[in-house]
């Protein structure tokens, strides 16, 4: 082998390290084959997971150490609930192949039993968000619990609260290239979520269409 050209100390040690090695090699697997066997799916989620990428379904990240998580098929979940629109629901079709357009999120908003579901759709033609929801568990059960379908807008979770960016147009302004947002936290009281004051951002165009704070009136 390879830089084993010495008889005597040297030798005896490389064999030992070679031996040391191979036997944690076989705990490390031993450790895997347990792991896998113990019906684990992976960490938690709590960012935006792209479901057009994923097939059509929603993020698949493993339950957390509390077993909070619990995973979603977020089209199902939107047709057969009687809050989404019928305009939002016709958008909920394969783009390319079986991909839908669809983002999940799943974080602790509510306090509920398990963690709470946000799910952000958007056009399949320029990726505008048309609608953000939020679901509850209660009673074994995803309650929606909100709702906007004022396109465009994205919602997400940010440190424990709902955050709800609503992109705004100007006059003359190309569907690609609103003036600017505002951003809307939402805290969950009294069985409700609340909103908090929004902050408001106008895009440069000199930049880009980046985002610049605008001075509150």
């Amino acid at each position: 082998m390879r830089g084993l050209t010495k008889a005597g100390p040297d030798r005896v040690r490389g064999s030992t390290q070679a031996v040391i090695a191979v036997g944690a090699a076989l705990a490390a697997l031993a450790l895997l084959v347990a792991a896998c066997g113990s019906g684990g799916t992976g960490a938690r989620d709590e960012g935006p997971a792209h479901a057009s990428a994923l097939k059509g379904v929603g993020a698949s990240p493993s339950p957390s150490a509390s077993g909070r998580y619990r995973k979603v098929d977020p089209v199902a979940l939107l047709r057969s609930d009687p809050q989404v629109s019928a305009a939002v629901k016709r958008e909920l079709e394969p783009c390319d192949g079986d991909e839908y357009q669809v983002d999940v999120s799943y974080g602790d908003l509510t306090g509920g039993p398990v963690d709470d579901v946000v799910i952000n759709v958007m056009t399949c033609a320029d990726w505008v968000g048309i609608g953000s929801y939020v679901y509850r568990e209660e009673h074994g059960e995803f309650r929606n619990v909100f709702k906007t379908e004022e396109s465009p807008v994205y919602a997400e979770i940010d440190r424990g609260t709902l955050s709800v960016t609503r992109q705004y147009y100007d006059e003359d302004d190309a569907i690609t290239s609103p003036s600017g947002d505002t951003v809307t936290p939402y805290t969950w009281k009294a069985g409700r979520f609340v909103p908090g004051k929004p902050t408001r951002n106008e895009y440069s165009d000199s930049t880009g269409g980046s985002p610049t704070p605008a001075p509150d009136n």
